[in-house]
């Protein structure tokens, strides 16, 4: 049976809005219970799809880090054209790298990085990721398991050219985080395997915003929106979120 995949959410409710952004083969199901939440709480928010991603694999393979900038742009310019004047971010992993971004290339009322990475691995292992992503994917669309792996062989056998450029980007970003003024919220779980979890202390420590925080959070993995401590993840994000200074 084929399941629906998630789609972007736009969820509007209130005049503070919070861009969403989701990891490297994740998807907007990844931030969508932290969108519900903020939304209960009076928070407008708004989760893009990057270019490949929510789709099957044989087109991710096709996009890269250039396209995937231009979709979290297009989400900032929707919140504003939507008439939201001030608007914070909140990025898992990958995301956390651009949302790191935004807060030196437009104006960011607040950020919060969740298990973002400050270093890469080699593109070979990122490449594995590709893999288990379309074999989750291809497990959603119902296919048996002689068919998937015949298609994830096919895959193996081909490479995702962008990953270069993947790696470029996390390295720059990291290079540029003493560019970054806005309020900031680190939060890393501790028991990623992901990444390296020393780029929490790396993102804190060479920001330079006055108001920055960082906590770790001891029982949860790297897609920490999904964990066991989901819940109080959710009261920590909604209490760094009501300690900006709104204009309304």
């Amino acid at each position: 049976m084929r399941i629906a995949q998630p789609k972007p959410f736009f969820f509007e409710v209130g005049k503070r809005a919070v861009l969403l952004l989701h990891g490297f083969t994740g998807n907007s199901a990844d931030v969508r219970m932290l969108g519900r939440f903020l939304e209960k709480n009076g928070y407008t928010s708004l989760a893009p799809h990057y270019k490949g991603h929510g789709v099957p694999p044989e087109e991710l393979i096709q996009t890269g880090p250039n396209d995937w900038w231009k979709d979290v742009m297009r989400g900032y310019d929707q919140l504003k054209s939507a008439g939201y004047e001030e608007i914070a971010v909140a990025g898992l992993s990958l995301g956390g790298v651009f949302s790191l971004k935004l807060g030196y290339t437009v104006p960011i009322k607040g950020i919060i990085t969740m298990c973002a990475p400050m270093s890469m691995k080699t593109t070979e292992i990122m490449y594995e990721g590709v893999l288990k992503y379309a074999r989750e994917y291809k497990r959603y669309e119902g296919k048996d398991s002689k068919v998937i792996e015949e298609e994830v062989e096919a895959l193996q056998n081909q490479s995702m050219e962008s990953l270069p450029d993947l790696r470029k980007l996390v390295y720059d970003v990291r290079d540029h985080v003493d560019h970054v003024y806005a309020p900031l919220f680190v939060v890393q779980g501790r028991q990623d395997s992901v990444i390296d979890v020393y780029s929490a202390n790396i993102i804190h420590d060479e920001v330079e915003s006055f108001d920055k925080s960082i906590k770790w959070y001891e029982e949860s993995g790297h897609v920490i929106t999904l964990d066991k401590e989901k819940n109080q993840l959710h009261e920590d994000i909604l209490k760094f979120l009501e300690s900006l200074e709104w204009k309304e």
